[in-house]
């Protein structure tokens, strides 16, 4: 199976979590009004529950903030920013948000539909005339909303391995047309380059880039000064958090991660102090210092789009995705509106809306994801509602989370074989190639060991022969974690490589490369 078909990053990571919050399902007590008292006493319980999950977890560092009735009860940090400094982290402490970014800019479109420049039920193509997907129909047709619904038939993941290997923004949703469909408006397929694709298209109706127009229509205007959607401005922050990711069962500081290329999607940085301003918004129905967003505008995001996955039993609640929200009911029949954000590299985030309680809670931490913000969420929430969490809720979490560190690739777990076919000489198999969709790679040799180049990044990986004309490559990225393991297989055609197949990245048919002829290269 591709490595990307699998359950791993930060693209599946929301899809992971809402059928864990959901099933199986369990008998509650019958639940009163939500009362002050009833917050207030949970607020005097949550400092323990942070250190217990911090203690529990292992995370170096997290940061916690409460809203009530329109006022920040709790906001606190723990833990410091990065493992081995005495740095601590505080309520202005910046974090990536990771796909906690999604609601943010479902958020700034609806600031646009309010200002009437657009419409959700637009077609993204009306703003983005070079927008092309698999089918001209689909292309035609598939609006704002479908794309941040994730209902486009765009499939699952669609693009990371571009982003992956260095590819820009620009080039990534110009390949999106290779990319096979699945059945429109029919299914639900979690993409971080379908909410880039609406992103823009809201840009374009709006007449300026992404990141400026998130900066004037909702940062500025609800005094989020720490926050942004640009990675130079994530790291200008002398008060940063560190990405720690979760290898050999600890928190290490080994990676960085530049998401600007889907940053609509997942590129937000931001603090848990400017973050209150915007659940004040959120939970407020849109006005915020001035009437930044009209109820009509948004709703919709924050109403059931699509279905995220069938019912497994008649016992299970269902989950729904609306415009980058997260939209489910509790079993009082109560709305909850919720995203999770996570980089295997590093980072960990979730926030969760409860509007009849008018109660939020935003966690932030700098680990890589193990179950730490929504299992806080969910201890606050019992508390609130029972007077102490009725599960394990880290373990709970926890659990599902163990699948997103499984290596990808075909040769996972494999030994070498014993008797391998021969390899032919480096001269067969050295030379450049292309691949519509993951454009040009070289093979060449150094030090009698072959190495190959991908995408724009051109980071050289080497290659240990397998068997025959069959090689090995050990990605590691953020869709490829520790101990990732893939084949190479080369083609040979009269005596040399005609092309080759990546294994791990192949999961739509699109890894292959053909070899360029020396009047290509």
């Amino acid at each position: 199976m591709g490595g990307l078909q699998r359950v791993r990053s930060a693209i599946w990571y929301a899809a992971l979590l809402v059928p864990a919050m959901a099933a199986p399902a369990y008998s509650a007590p019958a639940v009163p009004d939500i009362t002050d008292e009833a917050v207030q006493a949970a607020l005097k319980k949550l400092p323990e529950q942070i250190a217990s999950t911090h203690q529990r977890s292992g995370v170096p560092g997290m940061a916690v903030a409460v809203i009530y009735k329109g006022e920040t009860l709790f906001a606190e940090g723990a833990g410091v920013r990065a493992a081995g400094r005495a740095e601590p982290v505080d309520t202005d402490t910046v974090f990536q948000l990771a796909s906690l970014s999604k609601p943010i800019s479902a958020t700034i479109t609806a600031t646009q539909v309010t200002q009437g420049k657009l419409d959700w039920n637009d077609p993204a193509a009306h703003y983005l005339p070079s927008l092309r997907l698999a089918s001209s129909y689909v292309t035609e047709q598939a609006t704002i909303g479908d794309f941040m619904a994730h209902r486009s038939g765009l499939p699952g993941a669609a693009g990371d391995d571009l982003e992956d290997i260095g590819f820009s923004r620009v080039q990534i949703l110009a390949r999106l047309q290779q990319q096979p469909l699945t059945a429109f408006r029919l299914s639900h397929a979690y993409a971080n380059f379908s909410t880039t694709t609406a992103a823009e298209a809201v840009a374009a109706a709006a007449g300026k880039p992404w990141d400026e127009l998130a900066e004037t229509s909702l940062f500025k205007p609800l005094g989020m000064t720490r926050t942004s959607t640009r990675y130079q401005d994530y790291l200008a922050h002398d008060n940063r958090a560190t990405l720690h990711a979760f290898e050999n069962e600890q928190f290490q500081p080994l990676y960085q991660r530049n998401p600007d290329a889907q940053s609509p999607a997942g590129g937000v940085s931001s603090s848990v102090n400017d973050l209150t301003h915007w659940l004040r918004l959120l939970l407020s129905a849109g006005k915020g210092n001035e009437q930044l967003i009209s109820q009509a505008a948004l709703l919709p995001a924050m109403s059931p789009q699509t279905l995220h996955a069938p019912l497994a039993s008649l016992l299970q609640q269902p989950s729904f995705y609306g415009y980058g929200f997260n939209v489910g009911f509790d079993d009082q029949g109560q709305l909850r509106l919720s995203h999770s954000g996570a980089f295997l590299l590093g980072a960990s985030t979730s926030f969760h809306l409860w509007p009849a309680a008018d109660l939020g809670m935003v966690v932030l931490t700098n680990g890589g994801p193990v179950g730490v913000p929504e299992s806080l969420i969910a201890d606050f929430m019992d508390t609130v509602r029972h007077g102490e969490p009725q599960r394990d809720w880290y373990a709970v979490y926890h659990e599902p989370m163990k699948a997103l560190y499984q290596p990808v690739g075909d040769l996972v777990g494999q030994a070498p074989p014993s008797s391998p076919a021969p390899v032919k000489s480096a001269g067969h198999y050295i030379g450049d190639y292309e691949s519509r969709y993951f454009g040009q790679a070289a093979i060449y040799q150094q030090d009698g060991t072959l190495w190959i180049k991908l995408g724009p990044d051109n980071k050289p990986q080497p290659l240990t022969h397998w068997d025959g004309d069959t090689f090995a490559i050990e990605p590691n990225n953020e869709n490829a974690p520790a101990g990732s393991r893939s084949s190479v297989h080369f083609t040979i055609e009269q005596n040399a490589a005609t092309g080759f197949t990546i294994e791990y990245l192949n999961q739509n048919g699109l890894a292959r490369w053909q070899r360029l002829s020396p009047a290509d290269s």
